[in-house]
């Protein structure tokens, strides 16, 4: 069997992973909050974990993986834009004004997520469906001394956990030295945090033997992980902002509800994302959601095809800042165009080990993306597309446009695919050392006239500092190609 390795953020170690259970592997991820678009940045885990989600399954076997991703569709976030829609005139009770939201951003997340290749969780619990567990959790970590009820509120004693802390690597003294915590007169402790808060007024909430009022965010993916997954499970993930406060509160609630348990054995982060080198800002213009970039709703109005935004965010291993840039997305749209042209009519064949052992080497995506491309100039099309597939690219469910105009093209015969990229990559070859000749000698009209004819074919020819790369556009036409080699 494969040897899986992965950085455990709580060891800060790469370890060899081992499931509880080699029959049922059990991964939870925090998912969104569910009050308005997922923009790019949250796009990030979800591609992290769903390639993590495909790897697993392509390992240990489809049927035993559980997956498992949360919508928080409690939140006060919610409730603002819920009370913002009734005072602008919208019909209807608070409560009926939440759900309509959140109803109308599951539905805006599932759309977006699916462009992007990602599949759809074994399990996507809403929080709302499981206050009745949140609440016997509570009361059981009141029952025990790990929390206490004090004015409508229940909260958690952080001191009461000895291992609070270890996640993020900081002292409890350090925290509140050098964090913001909310200072309320019915805390014990600043450190101590929220399992249940109070709703008054014209807040929605819900019957608990503290009173009206709705669960603190933390508690919600502990109930949920425990409620489907159990006792132990085997990963837990979730972007970097997440480690502190979310997720050292979720161990310290979860091993203290469940001392027999082992919560999670592996915690996986993924780093943050930036575009064009600076942190993403509306303020700075430069704040995209996932459905801007596919629709178009950007600078210069470019459209993203979901494959070429996967694609360009799986070019950065995961615990790396990613930047998100129009070149990487151009060059991810060139390259799929090749890869697409050489493998549309090819049948998949077997996974390449070396991309295999890229992603088993703690999800190296940049590494699998390197052994893909040694595939695609071997001509080796069978094993580019089924090891692509391990990455979700080059499937069905993100076929772009650009292979619906080329498939008009070449329909009618499935073997020019292959004889054409393979010719693709001889004249590419031809034209490179035509040119580093011609560099020499001042004379480019060689170049120049290779250039014009495969311009004529439908190639699009790009020439920079680090080579010649040949794609093929929309009108490509493999039988000008030929007339070439």
């Amino acid at each position: 069997m494969v040897t899986i390795r992965l950085t455990n953020s709580k060891t800060r170690r790469k370890e060899e992973f081992r499931p509880i259970d080699l029959s049922h592997v059990r991964m939870y991820v925090c998912g969104p909050t569910v009050y308005d678009r997922a923009h790019l940045g949250n796009a990030r885990p979800v591609v992290v974990f769903d390639t993590l989600y495909r790897l697993l399954r392509h390992v240990y076997g489809e049927g035993h993986v559980t997956y498992v991703r949360n919508f928080t569709d409690v939140d006060d976030k919610i409730n603002a834009e819920a009370l913002r829609r009734q005072k602008a005139g919208s019909p209807g009770t608070l409560e009926e004004l939440i759900h309509e939201r959140t109803e109308e951003t599951i539905a805006w997340y599932h759309a977006d997520m699916d462009a992007l290749g990602a599949l759809r969780p074994n399990h996507e619990p809403r929080a709302t469906d499981f206050i009745g567990q949140m609440i016997a959790m509570t009361q059981g970590l009141i029952a025990s001394g790990h929390a206490y009820a004090a004015e409508g509120h229940v909260l958690f004693r952080v001191r009461s956990y000895k291992d609070y802390g270890k996640l993020s690597g900081r002292s409890v003294d350090d925290m509140i030295a050098g964090a913001r915590v909310e200072v309320a007169p019915f805390k014990e402790d600043p450190m101590d945090f929220v399992l249940w808060k109070p709703s008054s007024g014209e807040e929605p909430g819900c019957g608990s033997p503290w009173g009206k009022g709705r669960p603190g965010w933390h508690i919600e993916c502990s109930a949920m992980a425990h409620e489907l997954l159990g006792e132990s499970l085997d990963i837990h993930g979730g972007g970097l902002d997440l480690q502190f406060p979310h997720h050292e509160n979720e161990i310290a609630q979860s091993a203290c509800a469940h001392p027999h348990g082992r919560f999670a054995q592996y915690w996986l982060h993924n780093e943050m994302l930036q575009v064009e080198g600076k942190k993403m800002s509306k303020s700075l213009g430069n704040f995209f959601t996932v459905r801007d970039l596919l629709d178009g709703n950007t600078p210069g109005g470019v459209k993203y095809p979901g494959e070429v935004i996967r694609f360009a965010l799986l070019k950065t291993h995961y615990r790396k800042p990613m930047d998100w840039t129009a070149e990487a997305a151009r060059e991810a749209s060139a390259e799929l165009s090749k890869w697409w042209t050489a493998t549309d009519k090819v049948s998949a064949g077997e996974e390449s080990t070396a991309v295999v052992a890229a992603l088993s080497d703690d999800l190296n995506t940049h590494g699998a993306l390197t052994e893909l491309r040694k595939l695609y100039k071997e001509g080796d099309f069978p094993s580019l597309k089924a090891s692509a597939h391990l990455l979700g690219l080059l499937t069905e469910e993100v076929r772009w446009p650009y292979t619906q105009s080329l498939q008009a093209t070449l329909h009618h015969n499935p073997n020019t695919f292959g004889r054409a990229t393979l010719s693709l990559n001889s004249i590419e070859d031809r034209l490179s050392k035509l040119r580093t000749a011609a560099m020499a000698s001042k004379d480019f009209s060689a170049v120049d006239a290779l250039k014009s004819a495969l311009i004529a074919a439908g190639v699009e020819v790009r020439m920079s500092k680090a080579g010649v790369e040949l794609v093929p556009g929309p009108d490509f036409d493999p039988a000008k190609l030929e007339a070439l080699l």
